[in-house]
C-alpha cells in the first residue's frame, strides 16, 4: 500500500491515557507518510529534578502515561496488520529522570500484590544527557543514549483500556526493542487502525525493575504501512537480526507461552517450518527477555536469529 510519502508532524493539544477507539483522531496519514509525533514523559514533565518526589509532584495527576494519538492510518481496516517502521527517537530535553514511587515496582508490595509492609522511601534520580550518554553522578555511573517507545499501541475492539497496560494491541510493554531500526506488527481492531505512542525511555534495564525507565520528553519519527487482509494475534518485532513476538499475561510463565507460542506459529505460516520443528528450533536456539515486571500484566520477548530462518 505504500505510495510516495509526505512528511508529517503531530503536536497534540492533549493527551489520551487510555487506548481509546472512541476519541477523535488527531491526524490522518497514510501509508508511505514519515510522521513525527511529539510525546510527553510519563510523568507529564511532572518530575523534573531531585526535590520533586512522586507524592507531591504527581498528587493533581489522576493518570499517569499520557499517550500522543490515535493517529488514524488511512486503508487500515479490521483484520489488517499495521505496519510501525521506527526511523528516529529524538530526546527533547537534556536529562532522564527515574524514580521509586509508592507501592508500585517489581521489589514492593502494590495495590495488588497487598501486604502489610511499608512503602519503600521515595527518592528520585536524575540522568543529565551529554555527547549520547545518560551520566548519574549520585551513582558515578554512565549508560549509553539507547531510546525507545515504551508505549506504541492500537484502540483495541470496544473496550477503553488504560494506558499503563500492555495486552495484544501492544501497548505499555516497556519493551527495548520498540527502537528505531527496527518495525513492528500489530492487529487492527478498528478502521484507521487508532494509533498511540508516547512513554519515550532513553534506556532502561531488561524487566523495568523499579516500575520506571530513564523516563524522557521526545519526538518519534515513524512510517506505516498496511498488510491487506492478514491479521496477527499478538505484537511482532523484527529487527535486522532477529524475529520477535511479545506476550502480556500474569503469570509471567504465561507471557512466555504466548510470545513463543504465536513465534512457533509465524516460523510455521511464513517461513515453512513443521511446527513441531519450529518447537525444536526454539527450544534450543531461541532467545526469551522480560520486558516489564511490573505493570499490569508483564511483557516477555521470544526470539530467534535471522540466521536460522533459511533452513
Amino acid at each position: 500500500m505504500e505510495h510516495e510519502g509526505r512528511h508529517v508532524e503531530v503536536k497534540p493539544k492533549d493527551h489520551s491515557y487510555v487506548f481509546n477507539p472512541y476519541r477523535e483522531p488527531i491526524a490522518k496519514v497514510r501509508p508511505g507518510d514519515t510522521v513525527t509525533i511529539h510525546c510527553d514523559d510519563a510523568f507529564g514533565s511532572r518530575i523534573q529534578s531531585k526535590e520533586d518526589l512522586p507524592s507531591q509532584a504527581l498528587a493533581t495527576a489522576k493518570f499517569l502515561n499520557p499517550q500522543t494519538g490515535p493517529i488514524y492510518v488511512e486503508g487500515a481496516e479490521p483484520g489488517d496488520t499495521l505496519v510501525v517502521k521506527l526511523r528516529e527517537i529524538e530526546p527533547t530535553r537534556a536529562f532522564a529522570v527515574s524514580c521509586l514511587i509508592p507501592y508500585f515496582g517489581g521489589l514492593t508490595s502494590t495495590v495488588f500484590t497487598r501486604t502489610l509492609q511499608e512503602p519503600l522511601p521515595e527518592r528520585v534520580w536524575v540522568w543529565e544527557l551529554h555527547d549520547g550518554k545518560l551520566i548519574n553522578l549520585e551513582l558515578n555511573v554512565e549508560v549509553p543514549l539507547d531510546p525507545f517507545m515504551g508505549t506504541l499501541a492500537v484502540a483495541p475492539d470496544l473496550e477503553a483500556i488504560t494506558a499503563l497496560a500492555p495486552g495484544p494491541f501492544g501497548g505499555n510493554m516497556d519493551v527495548p526493542d520498540i527502537k528505531p531500526g527496527n518495525t513492528v506488527y500489530l492487529p487492527i481492531w478498528n478502521e484507521g487502525a487508532l494509533f498511540y505512542t508516547g512513554d519515550t525511555h532513553a534506556n532502561q534495564g531488561q524487566g523495568e525493575l523499579c516500575g520506571v525507565g530513564l523516563e524522557i520528553t521526545s519526538k518519534v519519527t515513524v512510517e506505516f504501512d498496511v498488510i491487506k487482509d492478514q491479521t496477527i494475534e499478538w505484537p511482532r518485532v523484527e529487527s535486522q537480526d532477529a524475529i520477535m513476538v511479545v506476550g502480556s499475561a500474569k503469570p509471567m510463565e504465561d507471557a512466555a507461552r504466548i510470545a513463543n507460542t504465536e513465534l512457533v506459529l509465524w516460523l510455521e505460516s511464513d517461513y515453512g517450518f513443521e511446527r513441531w520443528d519450529a518447537y525444536q528450533l526454539l527450544t534450543q536456539a531461541g532467545g526469551l527477555y522480560v520486558g516489564n515486571m511490573v505493570d499490569t500484566t508483564y511483557s516477555l520477548v521470544a526470539s530467534i536469529e535471522k540466521r536460522y530462518l533459511n533452513h
